[in-house]
């Protein structure tokens, strides 16, 4: 007799989740699979995407010693990290392990990650202008790798398998606009640890020259806060800055593997384990060609990547700029400009911006409920683009950028929540459509825009950055303060209001019944061919009794008969 078993794959002996349960629960899967598990993991790439840059100028002075390589960086990089999620995406394609095609990928995130940020911080030599050309040369290179292995290879190795688990959850349409406003709100509490704690901490990791050169600046106390040059701007100590985010870092590191754990064992792919039932044929991974060809032809899935990409572009010039905008356009109680205030100031603006986003994540998911996901999201883009325009009007007032944040915020809340889940309905709809999902295209290209537009955003910055002169004693200069509101303010606007332009078509949910139903019956016969009992897939719930009008029914059974599939 011939021996049909396959061999094991070093994932398959991975340990077993230890979600147990067919249904989703808020605990311990939702809680800590998909909040306290990726917000831990989510971190340090919160920390690199808002404060890397700083670290480049503010500390490494690399704009005054090296502008062609600071601006080109991020750029350049977008091209590997493309390709890095290419490979993910194979990668999750060709993975049929019984950890499931994405959980394993975190793990394999770990050592990666770790590598990437001892090159990034602790290897890389501290160098300034008036160090050798060897030293030089050996931080450059080292930031390139470390910027690189991070950017286009650790985090697309885990960032696209944790934004597929939310597809791969479960079939329940509801249970998925649950798992992914949790999900999405992770990157808003690494984000809100990011831009609302830590910025009431930057003179630990920018540290004041405090050994007396310069001009002293005292509070009403007597006490010296920092010195300033002769042309006011306040004086760092690079290297004790160097030296604290070298600490930082080890702390961070502890973090991101505690993190990506917890992930890990709280989270299944009930999706995934549909092809691995008792006598299930092996499923071999559609080519890459027909997931193209199946994404292009589908108007749904292109609205769906351009929103990602504007959303996702929009938000990380919001993030690359709010500390340079924060800093640019408001003077401390002494009328000078400086990083430390300007990180108050831009730590104030998302602690108070953060409340309506806090409670959309209560309302996003009821709301989704009541009227669905797209048109939650475009009712959020008007907003948005509302808060955005008054924001331009006065850039220099405080009070009312902070009204902008706050009415731009909540706008956004719903594109922030939702998505993840609308894009899961997407790709069950081209399931029932071709007998086949392109999670591996799909997240390949969802993984890029999300790990790409960081590059982009800081191209953008450091290329403006650049060419206005920007350094620690320019830091609010006419041509910056003019220069700044549009990149954290207007850029994101604009991008909204294409977004609502575009999901005025974003109808995919109208079909969501009938994409299950048409999904069981394929499955149904394909387990008939094999000779094996069907059983329905955890979290499927049909609801034969749900009234759909005859226009929308013969228009889905028109779509499956132009891609070879019976009709319902």
């Amino acid at each position: 007799m011939k021996n049909t078993a396959t061999k094991k794959s070093f994932f398959d002996k991975l340990p077993p989740s230890m979600i147990k349960k067919s249904e989703v629960t808020i605990f311990p899967e939702g809680a800590l699979g998909y909040l306290v598990g990726p917000t831990l993991a989510l971190l340090a790439n919160s920390i690199l995407s808002n404060y890397f840059n700083a670290y480049m100028s503010n500390v490494l002075n690399i704009n005054a010693w090296a502008s062609a390589f600071f601006t080109s960086l991020p750029v350049i990089s977008v091209i590997f990290v493309v390709l890095g999620n290419i490979i993910v995406g194979r990668l999750m394609d060709n993975n049929t392990s019984r950890a499931g095609k994405a959980r394993p990928l975190l793990l394999i995130s770990v050592p990666i990650s770790l590598l990437a940020l001892v090159i990034l911080f602790i290897i890389s030599p501290f160098v300034t202008d008036t160090v050798n050309t060897n030293h030089q040369i050996m931080a450059l290179v080292c930031i390139a790798i470390g910027y690189n292995l991070w950017f286009a290879i650790a985090y697309p190795m885990y960032y696209t398998p944790h934004a597929s688990l939310v597809n791969l959850s479960t079939r329940n349409s509801k249970d998925r606009s649950l798992l992914a406003t949790i999900s999405n709100a992770t990157a808003l509490a690494a984000m809100g640890l990011t831009s609302m704690i830590l910025p009431f901490f930057l003179r630990l990791l920018f540290v004041y020259d405090m050994s007396g050169k310069g001009t002293p600046v005292t509070n009403d106390a007597g006490v010296v806060e920092y010195y300033t040059d002769e042309t006011g701007a306040v004086l760092y100590d690079a290297q004790a800055s160097y030296e604290h985010w070298k600490i930082f870092v080890i702390a961070l590191v502890i973090i991101t593997v505690i993190g990506a754990l917890i992930e890990y064992f709280f989270t299944r792919e009930r999706v995934t384990e549909e092809s691995q039932g008792e006598g299930a044929a092996p499923k071999k991974a559609l080519p890459i060609g027909e997931q193209v060809k199946i994404c292009f032809s589908d108007k749904f899935w292109i609205i769906m990547m351009i929103f990602f990409f504007l959303y996702q572009l929009g938000g990380m010039m919001k993030n690359v700029s709010q500390l340079y905008f924060c800093q640019a356009m408001f003077p401390d109680s002494f009328g000078n400009y400086t990083t430390a205030n300007g990180g108050t100031l831009q730590g104030m603006l998302s602690i108070i911006g953060a409340v309506p986003t806090a409670i959309g994540m209560v309302v996003a998911w009821p709301l989704s409920n009541k009227i669905g996901k797209g048109k939650a999201i475009l009712t959020g883009a008007v907003l948005a683009v509302a808060g955005g325009v008054l924001g331009m009007l006065f850039p220099t007032n405080f009070p009312i950028v902070v009204a902008s944040f706050v009415i731009k915020a909540l706008g956004s809340t719903p594109a922030m929540y939702l998505s993840l889940a609308l894009l899961a309905d997407i790709l069950d709809h081209q399931e029932a459509l071709h007998g086949a999902r392109t999670d591996g295209f799909t997240m390949t290209i969802y993984g890029a825009i999300m790990a790409g537009m960081t590059g982009i955003a800081t191209g953008i910055m450091n290329t403006v950055l650049s060419g206005l002169e920007y350094s620690t004693s320019n830091i609010s200069s006419e041509a910056i303060r003019s220069a700044m509101p549009w990149i954290f303010i207007g850029a994101e606007t604009v991008f909204y209001a294409i977004i609502f332009a575009t999901f005025i078509f974003m109808k995919v949910e109208k079909f969501g019944e009938l994409d299950h139903r048409a999904i069981v019956k394929d499955q149904k016969a394909a387990a008939e061919k094999e000779g094996r009992t069907y059983v329905m897939p955890e979290g499927m719930k049909l609801n034969e009794d749900e009234v759909i009008d005859e226009k929308t029914v013969k228009e889905f059974n028109e779509l499956r008969k132009a891609n070879g599939k019976s009709p319902l």
